[in-house]
């Protein structure tokens, strides 16, 4: 019954005070939530066509970031020139009509002439391709940031539950769901989604039936690279086109397929609904940690659930490139050859100048981070996507051995192969019970935690200012005395390496990645093998990363990026899997090229990527790899 006593009067006001912040609680979990959608549905338009393109042609696209830059650029242009209430959505459709063309060409032009080759010389040539796009837009937009305008009918907000949230983002909340349905639609009642899904499941029977490959691969990537064009293009009242879009969303669109599982666009929708919520309310809760978010779930998912979300086992091949035996027969010239590169390694020091030793100093520090991925690569048969990170943590273990501890170069340098060592012993402990693409994006997500760490945990390395004053000590501080130390440290560590892949334990690790059942019934334990190379692989990079960070005399968070990594299966594939000293030759022509091109042109990513393109295409086996079979050749001739 009503009562008008004080006391109930202060209840029922403290009642409604409450109510009114419950409401007010409610609305704003609501907005997060719907925040969270809008970013799935963007993570799911790039996600779902890379999902494709790997599914049918079982190809790591890293181009398909390109494409959705691309898509937001070619869009600006058009919505600009167009204008009116068409102009926005035209510019849209035409701009995903032009990027799916030029995913078409791609193929047609590139992956079709080295689709024999190793799988993962098609990663290499859509690496080329990003250095090219990458200046192509910078030379016909320029280098700054183009904020297009807003789409006609949605330029307000509506209210819900009493709080503003942008029209805009709305709609592109429902795109994800539109384009899920037109997908399966796509898939399950067409004539050509079947003969997709055949050539997903089974691409030999598929041919066998009479299937024609290349139709069916260059109508793939139009789709993949058109939806990749529409994710961009849609971005744009949102986000500003800029030259950093490429590398932003392709990490996140490989965790988002890798989650959801290989092949399975269901499987990436479900997995960017979770990534994008997990967004939304984790900066809440753990504001810390919103960088790494998508790769703690990677890492998570994949470790309780190898093959992803929605993912069968078998979509996960990624091989290193056939179980060929290049490594099992020496070349016998190379007697010759070994001993004359030593010399020339020993005297060239001495008739460079300070930049010219700097330089063949970079080379031989990353000659060795090469051979140590190739190490796990060629011979183990594991793909890593983040060996960057045991690089990165040798440099940070000597800079914070100088810096912090006050030690010497060489106790620095001693310290740099056993933080690294012991970082890979932990992360392979998970990476080894993978294979394939799961085993690759696994490292990739550990690398980024560790990269993560190393960029917010300011108190001890710096966070984006890095450590600064890590010299070498005064008997080493000549540019000619320093080369030489870097020469006998990676060169003897590229030599032990060599030396191990014909030792028992190379030729143990080379069956285990020919044929794992084999020899596990002959009573090998594949996984102990492959764990203790990512182990010894780790140690040596750390040691490059030592020596990389007295080079240059300070350590930042780039040291352990996704780049890095990059860099370094560029370098094993220029110089040729499955080949001693490839990646060391590797090394050299990628380092000589960057800094000798980008000494001359801003445009020297373009003039770098089309090298990179021209020897794939020339040497897919890589220029040691070719010169290999050439002398083996002439031998078997003589």
């Amino acid at each position: 019954a009503p009562r008008d006593d004080d006391h109930f009067i202060f209840l029922r006001k403290v009642c409604e005070r409450c109510a009114d912040e419950e409401g007010v609680r409610v609305s704003f979990f609501v907005i997060q939530f719907l925040t969270g959608l809008t970013t799935a549905s963007s993570l799911f338009l790039v996600a779902s066509g890379l999902s494709i393109i790997f599914g049918v042609t079982r190809i790591v696209n890293f181009a398909h970031g390109s494409f959705y830059m691309l898509g937001a650029y070619v869009a600006y242009t058009l919505i600009t020139r167009l204008g009116g209430d068409f102009g926005f959505w035209g510019g849209v459709l035409f701009a995903v009509l032009i990027v799916g063309l030029l995913g078409a060409a791609m193929e047609i032009l590139v992956l079709r002439r080295i689709y024999g080759a190793p799988e993962l010389y098609s990663l290499l040539a859509t690496f080329a391709v990003v250095l090219m796009v990458e200046d192509a837009v910078l030379a016909l937009w320029g280098p700054e940031d183009l904020l297009g305008p807003r789409a006609p009918a949605l330029k307000g907000a509506v209210s819900i539950l009493g709080r503003p949230f942008p029209s805009y983002d709305l709609a592109v909340v429902g795109f994800g769901p539109l384009v899920l349905g037109g997908l399966w639609f796509l898939f399950y009642r067409t004539r050509w989604g079947t003969l997709v899904r055949a050539a997903t499941q089974d691409r030999e029977m598929a041919g066998a039936l009479g299937v024609k490959h290349s139709t069916l691969f260059t109508s793939v990537f139009f789709l993949g690279a058109a939806l990749a064009g529409l994710g961009g293009a849609l971005q744009l009242p949102r986000e500003a086109a800029n030259l950093g879009m490429d590398l932003n969303i392709i990490v996140e669109a490989f965790v988002v397929v890798v989650v959801g599982g290989m092949g399975s666009i269901l499987g990436a929708f479900l997995a960017a609904v979770l990534i994008g919520e997990l967004q939304a309310f984790g900066i809440l809760v753990f504001p810390e940690i919103t960088l790494v978010i998508p790769f703690l779930v990677m890492a998570v998912v994949l470790i309780l659930r190898p093959s992803g979300l929605l993912g069968r086992p078998e979509a996960a091949r990624l091989s290193a490139g056939a179980a060929a035996p290049p490594l099992l027969r020496r070349v016998r010239s190379g007697r010759l050859l070994l001993p004359l590169a030593v010399a020339a390694l020993v005297i060239l020091p001495l008739g460079l100048g300070d930049y010219g030793r700097m330089v063949l100093t970079e080379i031989v520090i990353l000659g060795l981070f090469a051979a140590s991925l190739n190490f796990i690569l060629g011979a183990g048969g594991m793909v890593s996507f983040g060996h960057a990170a045991y690089f990165g943590l040798g440099a940070y273990a000597a800079a914070l051995a100088v810096t912090q501890l006050g030690a010497g170069m060489l106790p620095a340098l001693l310290a740099a192969p056993l933080i690294g060592g012991l970082g890979a012993l932990l992360f392979g402990w998970f990476c080894v019970r993978l294979s394939g693409v799961y085993l690759a994006m696994l490292t990739l997500a550990f690398a980024q935690i560790a990269w993560s760490g190393a960029t917010q945990w300011v108190a001890l390395t710096g966070g984006d200012n890095g450590i600064l004053g890590v010299w070498p000590a005064p008997w080493a501080s000549g540019t000619l005395v320093f080369a030489y130390l870097a020469l006998a440290v990676c060169g003897g560590c590229v030599l032990f390496l060599s030396r191990a892949l014909f030792a028992p334990f190379g030729y143990t690790l080379r069956a285990g990645r020919d044929s794992p059942q084999r020899a596990d019934a002959i009573g090998i334990d594949v996984r102990r093998h492959q764990w203790l190379a990512f182990a010894l692989a780790g140690l040596c990079a750390g040691i490059a990363g030592g020596v990389y960070a007295f080079l240059k005399g300070s350590v930042f968070p780039t040291v352990m990026s996704i780049p890095t990594s990059v860099d370094g299966l560029v370098m094993v594939l220029l110089g040729g899997l499955h080949t001693l000293f490839g990646p060391v030759v590797g090394a050299a022509v990628f380092t000589g090229l960057k800094e000798e091109i980008g000494s001359l042109t801003n445009y020297w990513r373009a003039i770098v990527g089309a090298a990179i393109l021209v020897l794939v295409l020339a040497f897919p086996q890589g220029i040691a790899g070719f010169l290999r079979e050439r002398l083996l050749r002439a031998e078997d001739d003589a």
